[in-house]
């Protein structure tokens, strides 16, 4: 072997590990610093960790005084309440009328969303009609449109189901078209190379790459959703959590309050929850930083 294959030997870095060819120190110096870069593993249950350490605190202030019972009833008061409001059916009632409100607005808001970010984003005369008026919406607050809403609709159940969709479309319509938007050109011309038709170039390329905006939209405008729901149900309304929250509030029955407050939020993590569901099971496909 001459000078220059000796030289050329040394400088040529080790092939890479797709054939099998690394060295066991190699491939463990590999492994680390994949590792070391990554998140590393998930923590079970780790998205019950921060409540649970509010809770903790919660009660510790309870007990010691330091948090007045008028203020802010202690956990174990809350408790009871829920479970007294749950004796009578009353909780059951409201928890199910609001549901059925928010999931009716929630409903009508993804498919007009879904519906103009597709028109918008798959299309140039689309996004030019389109595209304006939900940036107008988009920076005008849907609680500022209720005075308009109660105009239009009234003070019934169609003011408060259309505020809700008006919440929701937003977030759809905002990262769907993003996403559409943000397709790789080298998808389309790997498209036109294999000759595919329009409707298989959009079932094929578009809606999967379109998949991850929707999800994260959805996410968005499941708290959009319950956010606008604790509004509307302030509004002339005789059934609802909304409406049980504002009614002890009147009467000064902050323990309720809380009990509201507590099914809100489990009602937006659970809804959050099963959004995150079907978004790992649909996008499986894809290998991200959390894998």
């Amino acid at each position: 072997m001459n000078a220059f294959s000796t030289t050329a030997a040394a400088t040529i870095p080790y092939p890479s590990d797709e054939r099998g060819l690394l060295p066991p120190a190699a491939k463990l110096r590999k492994a680390r610093t994949r590792r070391r870069l990554a998140l590393g593993r998930a923590i079970p249950f780790g998205a019950l960790i921060g409540p649970a350490l509010l809770l903790v605190i919660w009660s510790i202030g309870s007990v010691a005084g330091v948090i007045d019972p008028r203020t802010l009833p202690a956990p174990w008061s809350v408790v009871g309440t829920a479970v007294d409001l749950i004796a009578d059916g009353k909780l059951q009632e409201h928890l199910m009328t609001s549901t059925w409100r928010a999931a009716q607005g929630l409903v009508f808001g993804i498919l007009i969303g879904t519906i103009l970010a597709l028109i918008s984003g798959l299309s140039r005369l689309g996004e030019a009609i389109i595209d304006g008026p939900v940036q107008i919406k988009r920076a005008i607050p849907t609680l500022a449109l209720i005075p308009l809403l109660m105009l239009w609709f009234g003070i019934g159940e169609g003011m408060k189901v259309t505020a809700i969709a008006l919440a929701v479309l937003i977030p759809i319509y905002i990262q769907t078209h993003s996403s559409l938007r943000g397709i790789d050109n080298r998808y389309v011309e790997l498209a036109q190379a294999l000759r595919m038709g329009y409707g298989e170039f959009i079932r094929q390329v578009i809606l999967p790459g379109a998949l991850p905006g929707f999800f994260l939209g959805l996410r968005f405008a499941v708290t959009y959703a319950w956010l606008s729901l604790v509004v509307v149900e302030q509004v002339n309304a005789t059934s609802g959590i909304g409406y049980m929250i504002d009614l002890a509030r009147n009467y000064g029955q902050t323990d309720v309050v809380i009990v509201g407050l507590a099914v809100y939020a489990l009602l937006g993590l659970s809804s959050d929850g099963i959004v995150r569901f079907f978004q790992e099971r649909s996008l499986s496909w894809r290998r991200t930083l959390a894998d």
